[in-house]
């Protein structure tokens, strides 16, 4: 049995965004604070129980607010934690720290938000206060289950030299790979051609490399637009900009992790390699340009889909030739009619969605 131990923490949410919930849900009162839970490998000691409290004491220290303190009815209507499997950003940070401080006892330690309000709030409400795609509800009692780990399932096998091009289309469904039917047919000639068949982790490695986020398919393509051929794709398009400067300016593009184009001279304040002394030195300062969409992850999940974009952006521009450095960025977001609830536009049409995908609303 997984040894834990919940530790509680500071408030999750400001009053202003308490108040942003509470309003469209009618609830009189709510409250949520951040509940920490370690994975143990050895029960801590008394020493150590108090350096993981005091690590844990981050953010302002408010406690059940009055509205809810003074009424001996308030309850905890929900625990909400990252999906069973999934480890989340803040805990991969948190297990470091926990770590350094030498709390080497600690396997990994992750959080989650228990919710507080008065009686009568119905259960449909609660999934409300959650993302469904990366949060749960869970029962506190059960926190072991976030720490589960399944053993590596075997290798599965398609019997494409069996069954042909039947079984990669069952693959294709099964495992929701999103293939081409142009990429099935490759796929099965290039697997009948090699005389073998092909393993799970091969198609889906095959499906990730070449989706529209890796290759830009759509992006490169062809369009026929009346019947009539259109010369350019979207990307070409995009890179007319370059071609409307004729090279002007423009030191890199559509080469590298980012677009470069001509600086100023600027001075930098770095040692001598030879003296060894600091001093000012002249040199060039390109500048770099990078543009990251996250659209579908967005989509997912608003907020971390964006934090992961922009972090990918980051990535990327750090990245351009031998290293740069990041100085700002900027996050764009463009949806569609927004809904407002009890606010009606007239030139807002009924939309639908899938049921996974945030509205334009929750995005913005």
């Amino acid at each position: 049995m997984t040894d834990v131990l919940a530790l509680p923490g500071p408030p999750a949410l400001s009053e202003f965004a308490l108040r942003k919930l509470r309003e469209p849900l009618r609830l009189d009162a709510l409250y949520a604070e951040y509940v920490h839970v370690l994975h143990l490998a050895q029960p801590l000691d008394a020493a150590e129980t108090e350096r993981a409290r005091s690590l844990l004491q981050y953010g302002p220290q408010r406690g059940l607010p009055a509205s809810l303190a003074s009424r001996p009815d308030a309850v905890q209507v929900a625990t909400v934690m990252p999906r069973a499997g999934l480890i989340s950003p803040w805990s991969s940070k948190a297990t470091d720290i926990f770590q350094i401080c030498g709390l080497d006892k600690v396997v990994r330690v992750e959080r989650g938000v228990r919710w507080y309000a008065a009686p009568g709030m119905d259960r449909p409400l609660v999934g409300r206060l959650y993302d469904r795609m990366t949060e749960a509800p869970m029962d506190e009692a059960a926190f072991e289950r976030l720490f589960e780990t399944q053993p590596p399932r075997p290798l599965a096998r398609i019997p494409v030299l069996n069954e042909g091009q039947a079984a990669l289309e069952a693959a294709n469904r099964d495992l929701g790979l999103a293939l081409a039917p142009v990429e099935v047919r490759y796929l099965a000639d290039a697997f009948t051609d090699l005389g073998r068949d092909p393993t799970d982790v091969e198609l889906m490695m095959f499906a990730q490399a070449n989706s529209e986020h890796c290759r830009h398919k759509i992006f490169n393509a062809g369009w026929t637009i009346d019947g009539q051929l259109v010369d350019q794709s979207l990307f070409a398009m995009i890179r007319n900009t370059a071609r409307a400067t004729n090279g002007f300016g423009i030191l890199s593009a559509y080469a590298d992790n980012a677009a470069v184009i001509a600086g100023p001279r600027n001075q930098r304040w770095m040692a001598d390699p030879r003296s060894h002394q600091y001093l000012y030195v002249e040199e060039d300062a390109p500048v770099l340009m990078k543009v990251e969409t996250h659209n579908h992850p967005t989509g997912i999940a608003p907020y971390p889909g964006a934090a992961t974009g922009s972090g990918g952006e980051i990535r990327d521009e750090g990245a351009v030739g031998r290293g740069s450095k990041p100085k700002a960025g900027l996050t764009g977001f463009t949806t569609s009619h927004l809904n407002i609830p009890d606010c009606p536009e007239p030139w807002e049409i009924g939309t639908s969605k899938p049921e996974t995908m945030a509205s334009a609303l929750d995005i913005m």
